[in-house]
């Protein structure tokens, strides 16, 4: 078997081909009209992040592989519904990226924090690396919930960006776990490490009271990554409005999932089609030029995303959200619950406010190899990944 090496065909997206329908298109969060804001929804998806397939980069571990094609789509998946939590981060949900505007400092360190190195936190390199520790070698296929594992891994090095990063396992999401670990008490390493408060120095014009600042800097913004199986071979239809409303929160990170073989991340939708950035395209990895800056067209789907049906996603997901608040946690827990209350929305995950009397330890980072839990979990990697044909180097 050849290694899938899809090329993005440009013709087959043409600008027009966006349908012209009443539907509103939804983006992480944000709803737009086809028919007054074309130019706003493609703005808004150029500016994602999109990593693809790259070639002649540092070979993994010294020795390995020095291209992903065929092999790391799920991988570069996972560093874009990652570096979307990182631009919330960093730069906002409003920043947008305009071709040949200088950027800020803080765009280009959250860009070179997924740079194809070994020293960047969340390489191509440190996934492969990391993901070793989780039973898969270099070049196999992750599932969405393995690359969600490896990720949370790698933040913990991540001290600029100082992220909570909870991954809820067994389709529930307990909400004392998640405040536990946002409101654990952490030093913040000047304006760097919590940019947030850069802005809240001046409260309403004056200088904020150290209490304000203090409280401001008592909840660690939340990435939080739900693995879900969405029935057996095909997603069960029963989920699908639910699925639709988590591109309506604005909280929404997108969705890493895809066909067997092809993962995408999808960051939205429009009717019965979901809306994409596709990694399956082979670019030279980059390089900084000569006067030390890093050329970041290549980073950028400058023409319009692929669409497919819903029905034809896979039912193995990882669903992604980005609390940068307390507030923004109560907020989406409130939206969870009133979803739950929509007709014919079948509940993807449960939310609960203590963890259930049966769950024996739900935090993986928790867990030792020789852990009682270490045979569970292999289940649970090997099953998610079982419907994925490994592709052949």
């Amino acid at each position: 078997l050849f290694p899938a090496t899809l090329t993005y065909d440009t013709l087959r997206f043409e600008y027009e081909d966006f349908p012209d329908t009443k539907e509103p298109v939804w983006i992480l969060g944000r709803r737009y009209s086809v028919f007054t804001e074309k130019e706003e929804i493609l703005l808004d998806v150029t500016s994602r992040l999109w990593f693809t397939y790259r070639k002649n980069f540092p070979a993994i571990g010294g020795t390995g592989p020095t291209s992903d094609t065929g092999w790391g789509c799920m991988l570069r998946c996972g560093q874009m519904i990652f570096a979307q939590a990182l631009v919330c981060r960093h730069l906002g949900r409003d920043w947008r990226w305009i071709k040949g505007k200088r950027q800020t400092d803080n765009y280009f360190n959250v860009l070179n924090a997924f740079i194809d190195k070994k020293d960047s936190y969340y390489s191509i390199h440190q996934i492969a690396q990391m993901g070793v520790g989780e039973g898969k070698s270099i070049g196999q296929w992750y599932g969405p919930n393995t690359v969600a594992q490896v990720l949370k891994k790698l933040a913990t090095f991540d001290t600029w960006s100082s992220l909570a990063v909870h991954i809820a396992m067994d389709n529930t999401v307990v909400m004392e776990e998640i405040r536990r670990l946002c409101q654990s008490s952490f030093p913040c390493a000047g304006a760097a490490a919590c940019p947030a408060l850069e802005s809240d120095a001046l409260y309403n014009g004056c200088a904020a009271a150290p209490g304000l600042r203090d409280r401001l800097s008592l909840w660690k913004p939340l990435v939080l990554l739900i693995p879900l199986r969405l029935g057996l071979t095909e997603i069960n239809e029963a989920y699908i409005e639910t699925l639709k409303h988590c591109f309506m929160m604005p909280q929404s990170l997108g969705v890493i999932g895809g066909k067997p073989n092809s993962a995408h991340y999808f960051i939205g939708y429009v009717g019965e089609e979901l809306i994409y950035l596709d990694p399956h395209t082979t670019q030279p990895a980059v390089e900084p030029n000569d006067s030390g800056c890093l050329p970041d067209e290549s980073f950028h789907c400058q023409h319009p995303p692929c669409r497919m049906s819903i029905a034809e996603l896979d039912p193995s997901i990882a669903v992604g959200f980005f609390c940068n608040t307390e507030e923004d946690f109560n907020d989406w827990c409130q939206q969870i619950k009133k979803l739950s209350l929509v007709r014919g929305a079948l509940p993807m995950f449960e939310l609960v406010e203590r963890q259930p009397s049966h769950f024996s330890n739900p935090d993986v980072l928790n867990l030792t190899p020789d852990s009682s839990d270490a045979d569970r979990l292999e289940r649970f990697f090997d099953s998610e990944d079982e419907d994925f044909e490994i592709l052949s180097l």
